[in-house]
């Protein structure tokens, strides 16, 4: 099964297990009722930033869209790679994730779950982190743990791709 029609499936089951109709996990997720529609239907692939509202509106982990069996899934958009390192562990909470963000790529992440903790370690290249709008570059070596739960960004203003890894932990429910 390729990405989409596993992303699809999984959509389709998170929805149905809730009851929910397009137009009420629309309203949960900040993703148009068209979108998911497409998603659903193997006809779109959303990127890392939808892929992240759909994920939070249906109080989920990031990697829950990825197969354990495909460790080359990557979720993409046209400007960020991510590929689940370790799929999700419900004992400990978190998803790790290695990220590629291409050069001038600017990438705006909507806030996580609330109590979501991010932790951004740059493993090649500069990383700057956008933070309720306030911007703190980090080069390789470097690393940021912030609140998830607050709208934040990921920017490279160089000419050579930035490589980073992000660990989500989310809360206890």
């Amino acid at each position: 099964m390729d990405i989409t029609s596993r992303m699809a499936g999984i959509l389709r089951q998170l929805r149905q297990a809730r009851g929910w109709s397009l137009t009420l996990a629309a309203e949960h997720t900040g993703v148009s009722k068209a979108m998911l529609g497409q998603i659903e239907r193997g006809e779109s692939s959303p990127t890392v930033a939808t892929l992240w509202k759909i994920a939070t509106g249906f109080n989920v982990p990031f990697s829950a869209f990825f197969s354990t069996q495909l460790p080359a899934a990557v979720a993409a958009s046209g400007d960020m790679r991510a590929v689940p390192v370790f799929p999700y562990d419900e004992t400990l909470r978190f998803d790790l994730l290695a990220v590629t963000l291409p050069a001038g790529a600017l990438s705006e992440s909507s806030p996580h779950e609330q109590g979501v903790i991010e932790h951004v370690v740059v493993i090649e290249g500069v990383l700057e982190m956008g933070l309720n709008g306030n911007w703190q570059q980090l080069q390789a070596g470097e690393g940021l743990r912030f609140a998830g739960d607050i709208a934040h960004a990921y920017r490279n203003l160089s000419a050579a791709p930035c490589y980073f890894h992000s660990l989500i932990h989310y809360p206890q429910r």
